[in-house]
């Protein structure tokens, strides 16, 4: 499917977009319009460096491997709350999210982000979809997301998709860390997500969570930063799979596979809860 590109001067202004989607509680349709959206945007290091910082992200010149999606967020949230998106914003589950890390992801821009909406599939629980996010610089395409979203509010035709299962390797604990009571919010400042679900028992109550639950990005960013020294520089996926909240605040272990070109890993809690499960492997082989 061609998509029809609509660039925007600049990232737009979030306060507008989320009274947009606090009002939006209605499906409207079963599928996904066919434009995306794109703006250039460049780094600002003092932003760069409080992510460095909550998510315990080492500095080798590079940008760490989930940053980009803060770069795209306002255009993500100008795309999942267009009159065009069927679903409404409040309420979507994020199920999965992998980047592509083509080229290493050196300098502070500009680039050109990216977003467009994708492979709307039936799911057991509703429906799913990708959002994808792309990054870009003079030499073309850096970097990519995808983010696979689930609407509960929508039934599709058709049988899911049966998950491709791995091979497990062996694991050994590699970190862990406590997780304060105000990391949503303090995550929300940083990237601009103010989902309710994040940033109190109260707020998060109104949701069906007992409390708070970190965002899922923060702790595939947090894990990815203790995982630095397993992975390769470029040329690289990392996959995840968001499977028990983490209920604020809490204590998670990490444990990985060996390092090497390809490898898992798994988030748990307590009680051996799997909050989240991942691999990385070498893109030339996907």
């Amino acid at each position: 499917m061609a998509i029809d590109w609509h660039e925007l001067p600049t990232p737009p202004a979030l306060p507008g977009l989320f009274l947009k989607a606090a009002l939006r509680r209605k499906v409207t349709g079963r599928t996904l319009p066919d434009f995306g959206l794109r703006s250039q945007v460049s780094v600002d290091p003092r932003h760069l460096a409080r992510y460095r910082q909550l998510c315990a992200v080492a500095d080798d010149g590079c940008l760490p491997p989930a940053y980009p999606h803060l770069l795209a967020f306002p255009l993500q949230m100008q795309l999942l709350t267009d009159p065009r998106f069927p679903f409404p914003l409040l309420g979507l589950v994020h199920l999965e999210n992998r980047v592509r890390v083509l080229r290493p992801l050196g300098g502070l821009g500009p680039f050109r982000v990216g977003v467009r909406l994708a492979d709307l599939q039936p799911h057991a629980k509703g429906a799913v979809f990708s959002l994808i996010t792309s990054l870009e610089d003079q030499l073309g395409l850096l970097w990519e997301g995808d983010s696979r979203l689930l609407c509960r509010a929508v039934r599709l035709d058709g049988s899911p998709a049966e998950a491709p299962q791995e091979e497990a390797l062996p694991l050994t604990p590699l970190a862990d860390w406590s997780v304060p009571a105000n990391i949503g919010r303090r995550y929300a400042r940083v990237s601009g997500d103010f989902n309710p679900i994040h940033l109190s028992p109260l707020s998060a109550r109104l949701f069906g969570f007992p409390r708070a639950i970190a965002h899922g990005l923060w702790s595939k960013g947090r894990a990815l930063g203790a995982l630095a020294g397993h992975l390769p520089r470029t040329g690289y996926e990392v996959a995840v799979r968001f499977q028990k909240p983490v209920l604020l605040p809490a204590h998670v272990g990490l444990l990985a596979s060996a390092p090497g070109e390809r490898g898992q890993f798994r988030l748990e809690g307590g009680q051996d809860i799997v909050h989240m499960s991942g691999s990385w492997q070498p893109l030339a082989q996907i």
